[in-house]
């Protein structure tokens, strides 16, 4: 039973089908459970009546928050593959900037489909938020009502996402000597030799996805007159916790490494996000700016 839970990842195909140069892969399947589970979610929501965070209960309002979760999956893809470039491999972006786009790679023997490998949580997180910012601002929606409302959902999605870059083999951890690492075809040393590896994926589709969701979601009704902004920090304040100590399991970018005094580029980006998540929850208590209906 050992050996079969080590070797688990050896006995996972990541690609579904396979038709010529083009495959599906267990991957992007799981990018469109994840955003079908928030949509469901949010949707139950307003078939619940629990509006009262959005302050409208007309049917455009509603409406709009569904509306809303497509442009920040837009948003999400966009950023997340920018994001990526400029937080972890900028050299690469300066030296092809096509490659944010091109899902083609010459090998010198051919053209291959390389896909658009690297997504940054960060650089997604990010181009979401500007997605819905837009969007709010086009419909005269309150920004912050809108994130709370939405953000409750988010974190099942995040655990299909990990759960899905599992099973593509990808964002192993560091190397282990407890029983419960794993061993994974893309991690080894220039001998061949492979050694376990913590399941970091797994970590984060547990803390970072369900753990966090079952928090959001019991407290998406909490005092429901709280003012916006409230969830939104709870959130950042979790999801930057979780990962920031999850990162010290998880292998860092080999054209990265680590940057100062062991730290890793997803815990800085991790700390800047508990910073913004205690001013978003302390500020919609003790501000009057955050009540405004447009923000």
């Amino acid at each position: 039973m050992l050996d079969f839970w080590q070797h688990l990842p050896y006995k996972i195909d990541p690609v579904i089908v396979e038709l010529g140069i083009f495959s599906a892969r267990w991957y992007w399947l799981m990018y469109v459970a994840g955003f079908s589970a928030v949509y469901f979610l949010l949707s139950y929501r307003l078939r619940r009546g629990e509006r009262e965070v959005l302050k409208k209960t007309d049917k455009k309002s509603e409406a709009a928050a569904l509306d809303a979760l497509w442009w920040m999956f837009l948003g999400l893809i966009m950023g997340a593959r920018l994001g990526y470039f400029i937080f972890y491999d900028w050299a690469e972006l300066l030296k092809d900037p096509l490659i944010l786009i091109n899902p083609l790679a010459n090998t010198g023997q051919g053209w291959v489909i390389r896909g658009w490998y690297g997504m940054s949580y960060h650089g997604g997180l990010i181009g979401a938020a500007a997605a819905l910012f837009l969007y709010c601002a086009k419909n005269k929606l309150n920004f912050l009502r809108m994130a709370d409302f939405i953000l409750p959902a988010v974190p099942l999605g995040f655990f299909f996402g990990r759960v899905g870059n599992f099973l593509n083999g990808e964002l192993y951890g560091r190397v282990t000597g407890g029983w419960w690492g794993m061993y994974f075809p893309l991690a080894y040393y220039s001998d061949g030799i492979s050694l376990l590896r913590h399941a970091s994926q797994l970590y984060e589709a547990f803390f970072e996805g369900l753990l966090l969701f079952l928090i959001l979601w019991l407290l998406r009704n909490y005092k429901s007159k709280q003012r916006p902004g409230f969830i939104t920090g709870l959130y950042l304040i979790f999801y930057g916790f979780f990962r920031f100590f999850i990162e010290f399991a998880r292998e860092p970018d080999e054209q990265l490494g680590l940057l100062f005094w062991g730290f890793s580029m997803g815990q800085a980006l991790c700390f800047l996000m508990l910073v913004i998540g205690f001013i978003f929850a302390i500020m919609s208590f003790r501000s009057d700016r955050f009540t405004k209906e447009i923000l």
